[in-house]
């Protein structure tokens, strides 16, 4: 249902009280605007007569807000915030500033490393909304591939796209330290643990063809990420590939030797899937992670 109310006072009468109250006086506040006094008079004394309230006195020769004006004026800084934000918004999108971009992050990276950057794109970003992605194996290559997302930081770059160098990420094989495999003889062979539960994490692909760090076992249970599969190690209910940085607060967990290679490593990438067609916002996005991370 519409709102049928009708403002009664305008942002233009907002401003002029603010103005008169951050300049100290009506004389100040209309040589700093450009106006005439008696216009900026004529505006505040017709704002407080449509209110019915008393916004501003004149002691001596300043004007000073009253507690009902100091009310009100807060509030208002606060709507023509607003309507700045509002306006800079349809030029910023006239221009081809983008109103959504989204970054898809493979799971395996350290979200850590994102946060200064994110904090000071915030500050940039001219109110466009960033939605953050969860993508994991093929998932992520399907994200570039079919151009679902503005950036991908991947750990495969597709054959046509190009990546930019970031973090490298490693995996080990960890179990709780009370589960059967924690007490066999080291290094354990894949037969070994095809008989106990391997917990991985779920393909976020539409069509999953990566098997990397399944280690056939006989069990298996797939959850959507690290975190729920931590919780599930740590309650000894099977083992499972994870990074240290989702490990190391755990005391429980103790890494398995594995014959061939006890551990996974490899590295990251920030591609930008849509190339040339990539948008402004997205692009200063890139270029804030490529001057962060890529010293990481």
């Amino acid at each position: 249902m519409a709102n049928n109310y009708r403002p009664k006072t305008t942002i233009e009468q907002w401003r002029i009280l603010q103005a008169v109250v951050d300049y100290g006086g009506y004389a100040q506040a209309a040589q700093a605007l450009n106006k005439s006094q008696s216009s900026m008079n004529h505006a505040v004394a017709k704002l407080q007569d449509t209110l019915g309230v008393k916004l501003l006195q004149v002691i001596g020769r300043k004007a000073e807000l009253t507690e009902i004006g100091e009310v009100m004026l807060r509030r208002s800084r606060q709507l023509t915030v607003l309507v700045t934000e509002l306006e800079q918004l349809a030029v910023n999108l006239k221009q081809g500033w983008e109103p959504e971009i989204k970054l898809a992050v493979e799971m395996v990276f350290d979200r850590h490393h994102l946060l200064p950057v994110l904090r000071e794109f915030q500050l940039h970003s001219r109110g466009s909304r960033l939605v953050i992605e969860d993508t994991v194996l093929t998932g992520s290559v399907e994200a570039i591939s079919e151009q679902r997302a503005d950036l991908v930081i991947t750990h495969q770059v597709p054959k046509g796209f190009i990546g930019e160098p970031l973090a490298q990420f490693h995996l080990h094989l960890v179990v709780n330290k009370d589960h059967p495999l924690a007490n066999m003889p080291a290094p354990l062979n894949p037969d070994q643990l095809s008989q106990y539960l391997q917990i991985v994490i779920r393909d976020t692909a539409q069509k999953p063809m990566e098997q990397q760090g399944w280690l056939k076992a006989e069990q298996r249970w797939t959850v959507n990420n690290f975190n729920e599969a931590l919780q599930l190690v740590e309650a000894g209910i099977g083992f499972c590939w994870l990074p240290p940085f989702i490990t190391a607060q755990s005391e429980n967990l103790v890494e398995l030797q594995l014959a061939g290679g006890s551990y996974r490593t490899g590295s990251t990438y920030l591609v930008l899937p849509k190339n040339e067609k990539t948008g402004p916002c997205a692009r200063l996005l890139y270029d804030m992670l490529v001057s962060e991370l890529t010293n990481t």
